[in-house]
């Protein structure tokens, strides 16, 4: 009984202020520094040689918010976006990040980074969703992030079926998502 009068006595401490700023703290889930990203967790980090490190966070982020898991790992999309780090690419990349901060701020966000609701978010790479740089980084995605083998048991899936027999006889209906 005291453990349960403990969490009530929590709940009534929860303010308007205290879940705004709990909110804010959520949000600032990478940590960003000269040449480098990290997780919030530092349980992954990222060296940069030609993309700018907000811009890699910007870019993580928005993998995430185009392929939501909440199971997969940042570092996971860290990965997935990784290739964009090259000399060829970054000025595009740049550019793209760029254009959806200043769209950021013409909605009153500090940037794309800085809007702390997801919906807010999405609203934001729908109104962008035709152009060729987000369409440059969904596709890559597709790839970038399913592709790694890592992943692959997040979403049951055993990899390729044949070798070891075909799909039929090893359970081809055990998955418990769909």
């Amino acid at each position: 009984m005291k453990r349960e009068d403990n969490m009530l006595e929590e709940r009534q401490k929860l303010t308007r202020r205290t879940l705004l700023s709990r909110g804010v703290a959520a949000g600032a889930a990478f940590i960003v520094g000269t040449g480098f990203v990290t997780g919030r967790d530092a349980a992954w980090a990222m060296e940069l040689e030609h993309l700018q490190p907000t811009t890699m966070a910007t870019l993580i982020q928005m993998a995430r918010d185009i392929y939501p898991h909440d199971h997969v790992a940042d570092a996971f999309y860290a990965a997935a976006v990784k290739g964009y780090d090259d000399a060829e690419r970054a000025p595009i990349i740049e550019t793209g990040i760029a254009g959806l901060d200043a769209a950021a701020q013409g909605a009153g966000f500090a940037s794309y980074l800085a809007t702390g609701w997801e919906r807010d978010r999405v609203d934001l790479l729908r109104a962008m969703e035709d152009s060729a740089f987000f369409q440059t980084v969904r596709g890559g995605l597709v790839t970038g992030l399913y592709n790694q083998k890592a992943v692959w048991p997040l979403f049951g899936y055993e990899g390729e079926s044949y070798s070891k027999g075909g799909y039929i006889d090893r359970g081809f209906d055990d998955i418990t998502w769909v």
